[in-house]
C-alpha cells in the first residue's frame, strides 16, 4: 500500500513538473502533454531496461488509471488562469520535481531489490529512476538537466537507494521517513546552495 501511494505521489508529481516546464517554455497542449508523459515515465522506462523488467511490465502499460489521470491533469493546468500559477512557478516546479526524484527513487530500489539485485545495481536503478524522467524532460525543453546543475540532485535518490539497499528501511513509517527526508534534503540543497566538490581543467 505505502508502495503504491509513493507511486501515485511520485508520477503526478512528475507530470505537474514537466507540464510547468512546457508552459514556462511556450509549448502547445501536445508538447505539454508529451513532456509531461516524458517526465512521468521516462525514469522507470530506463529502469526496466537497465534491470531487466519486460517493457510491457512498466507502469505506463499496466496502471492505465494513473495514465489517465496524468492526462486529466496536464488539461486542467492548461486551462489554469496563468496568474494563479506563474507568479510561484519556480517554488512550486522545484518542490514537484523533489517529490518525483523522492518516489520514484524509493520505487526504483524496490523495484531491484524485488529481483534480487545487487547492491550498486539497486543504487544505480534508485538514481536513474529517481533523475531520468526529469533529465529527458530537461533535453526536450533544451535545458541544461538537473542533474547537471550546481545544486545536489541525483546524489539524495543514490543516497535512498544505499540506504534501502543495506537493508534501513523495514516497513511503512521508514519508507514515510525516508521519503520526506529526501525532499527535504533537496529542497535544501536548492535553498542553501550545497553543492558537490568540483574540479575544472585551468
Amino acid at each position: 500500500m505505502t508502495w503504491d501511494i509513493i507511486n501515485v505521489i511520485g508520477t503526478l508529481a512528475f507530470a505537474i513538473s514537466g507540464a510547468l516546464v512546457a508552459m514556462e517554455e511556450n509549448f502547445d497542449i501536445v508538447g505539454m502533454l508529451v513532456l509531461s508523459f516524458t517526465t512521468a515515465y521516462g525514469g522507470s522506462t530506463i529502469r526496466n531496461l537497465l534491470i531487466g523488467i519486460p517493457i510491457e511490465e512498466g507502469p505506463i502499460w499496466t496502471q492505465s488509471y494513473l495514465v489517465l489521470s496524468v492526462f486529466i491533469i496536464v488539461i486542467l493546468l492548461f486551462f489554469l488562469p496563468y496568474r494563479w500559477w506563474v507568479k510561484y512557478y519556480g517554488m512550486w516546479g522545484i518542490f514537484f520535481d523533489a517529490i518525483g526524484l523522492s518516489s520514484f527513487a524509493i520505487q526504483g530500489a524496490n523495484n531491484a531489490l524485488q529481483i534480487d539485485a545487487p547492491l550498486s545495481a539497486v543504487i544505480v536503478a534508485a538514481t536513474l529512476t529517481g533523475a531520468g524522467g526529469g533529465m529527458i524532460r530537461d533535453v526536450f525543453a533544451n535545458r541544461k538537466p538537473m542533474i547537471f546543475r550546481k545544486e545536489i540532485y541525483a546524489l539524495w535518490a543514490a543516497v535512498g537507494g544505499l540506504i534501502i539497499g543495506t537493508g534501513f528501511v523495514q516497513g511503512a513509517l521508514s519508507t514515510w521517513i525516508l521519503f520526506i527526508g529526501i525532499i527535504v534534503f533537496r529542497l535544501c540543497s536548492v535553498y542553501y546552495g550545497w553543492t558537490l566538490p568540483k574540479r575544472k581543467l585551468s
